[in-house]
């Protein structure tokens, strides 16, 4: 539930930071910014992987010499920067309700790509566009639909309530997206 509380100006790089990380600079842009937040995520989903590809040719722990080095050291790579990104985005999202004018701003996406990362966790990593846009389909649904309990995750106080409701969002898209991901193997 959006409640409006009284807007302030920015007031130095705290504020700015805040803004920055919890609109990822597609916030503000008209239309969809859950859907643009979303495709944050699977950016940076991607980009995760191909710089894995990239230093797998610069460091030898990371030679590449097998696909499963590759995407367990992937796996990693991305849940670490999710856990960074969480810790980041409830604190910067707690901080920029006031600026943004709302307890749950629509300009805030760092949810969105919570979310989306979350989703992307409960398969391999991947290139094919299939698989990633399934991911970043099933995630979209959950959190317009928000079944039960996301819902109820936004009545959480502050930032937690504006990233918790999109993490279990990716978690049911996640566990969608390993039965779609198996199901794929197995045919």
């Amino acid at each position: 539930m959006k409640t409006e509380i009284e807007r302030r100006k920015p007031e130095g790089i705290k504020d700015q930071l805040a803004l920055a990380v919890t609109t990822f600079g597609v916030g503000y842009i008209p239309g969809a910014p859950g859907t643009y937040g979303s495709a944050v995520g699977v950016l940076i989903y991607i980009f995760s992987g191909a710089a894995w590809i990239y230093f797998s040719g610069i460091f030898p722990a990371f030679d590449g010499r097998s696909a499963l080095s590759f995407q367990g050291w992937t796996v990693v790579f991305v849940s670490i920067l999710l856990v960074i990104l969480i810790l980041a985005g409830i604190w910067a999202s707690e901080r920029a309700i006031g600026l943004l004018g709302n307890s749950d701003p629509s300009q805030a996406v760092v949810d969105e790509v919570i979310g989306q990362l979350v989703t992307f966790l409960f398969i391999p990593f991947t290139f094919s566009w299939q698989m990633i846009l399934a991911g970043f389909l099933l995630f979209r649904l959950f959190d317009i639909w928000k079944p039960y309990p996301i819902d109820d995750l936004q009545n959480l106080h502050g930032g937690l309530g504006i990233c918790a409701d999109d993490i279990v969002a990716g978690v049911y898209a996640g566990v969608c997206l390993s039965v779609i991901h198996a199901l794929s193997l197995s045919l």
